[in-house]
């Protein structure tokens, strides 16, 4: 049952997505990342000491959040067939995040098509790192246009491939991976030496879906209409237009196939950071831009989905 339950969490993602107020692991997370960083810093004072402090804290976070993942499904599994069933599709659901992501883009796009600049400004700096106060409509369509490319990738193709790997358990442990890179793997003053360890090791985790998502939206501007060719044009020429070793290939492949140009200049925590120009400006970014790209991002993580399920198929028949 391996195969529907994955198949039942892809589409509970996408039609209810993350209500609110339903407990979400993710914040459980948080918490114990929260927990742990305040132990660490308590103990460790000197770079050295807080980088060891950080590999610490991220063996105990996945660790923990594998171990117990394992755990209760297992148990669950025990109890009855159904239960662990259950528990496994809730597991996946709550690892998948295109619905949340899709409402996150939303939120921002429909303030700035009734031309409420200071309201969508508000919801984009929830989603994004940057400064967002005095971003302009053509900054604020590339940066959502850029936060949809990039977590298409550990949103979903990510957790989907982890899920092949080691099931539910190891998806929940990269969520982990990639909470503790969103909490803590920033380069500035705070953070830098903490948040070292993670920061690697999500690069790691994310190594392997990246390029995967360079094919995945490729094709997926084929059967969009897009330009597909020049998606998987652009998204390998400027593979390494990003300080991340990641994030490019997803984000030149969406430019290219929607003929635009995402980087560029932008502000974090007060600094300036000067990233290079992804893809060519075939025309200016418009925000019509964020709903392609929304498509883009839906049709890829379906093509991930059916992929996974094949190798998975496959895999099982050959065994």
């Amino acid at each position: 049952m391996t195969l529907l339950a994955w198949c039942l969490a892809w589409v509970l993602d996408f039609i209810i997505g993350d209500p609110h107020s339903w407990p979400h692991p993710v914040r459980w997370i948080g918490n114990l990342i929260n927990a742990v960083q305040r132990a660490v810093r308590r103990v460790c004072h000197s770079d050295l000491a807080l980088r060891i402090g950080g590999g610490v804290m991220w063996l105990a976070v996945v660790g923990l959040t594998y171990a117990v993942a394992w755990g209760v499904l297992h148990l669950a599994a025990s109890v009855h067939p159904w239960l662990g069933f259950g528990i496994e599709v809730w597991m996946i659901f709550t690892v998948l995040a295109g619905r949340c992501l899709a409402q996150s883009a939303q939120a921002v796009e429909r303030p700035l098509r009734a031309g409420d600049l200071a309201e969508s400004r508000i919801k984009l700096s929830w989603i994004v790192g940057r400064d967002t106060s005095q971003l302009q409509p053509e900054q604020i369509n590339r940066a959502v246009v850029e936060t949809v490319a990039e977590n298409t990738v550990d949103g979903i193709i990510a957790p989907l491939f982890f899920l092949l790997l080691g099931g539910a358990p190891l998806a929940m442990a990269y969520k982990a991976v990639n909470t503790l890179d969103s909490m803590v793997g920033y380069k500035h003053e705070k953070y830098r030496a903490i948040g070292m360890v993670s920061a690697r090791l999500d690069d790691v985790a994310n190594f392997i879906p990246a390029r995967l998502s360079w094919l995945l939206i490729g094709l997926a501007a084929f059967i969009c209409r897009d330009n597909g060719a020049r998606a998987l044009r652009i998204g390998w020429r400027d593979r390494k237009n990003h300080s991340s070793p990641n994030c490019a290939w997803s984000e030149a492949t969406v430019a290219g196939a929607l003929g635009i140009r995402l980087g560029g200049p932008n502000d974090y925590f007060g600094e300036r950071v000067n990233k290079p120009w992804i893809g060519d400006e075939h025309r200016p970014i418009a925000i019509d831009d964020i709903s392609r790209t929304i498509r883009l991002m839906w049709v890829a993580s379906t093509l991930a989905l059916l992929l996974f399920m094949a190798v998975r198929f496959w895999l099982i028949g050959a065994s």
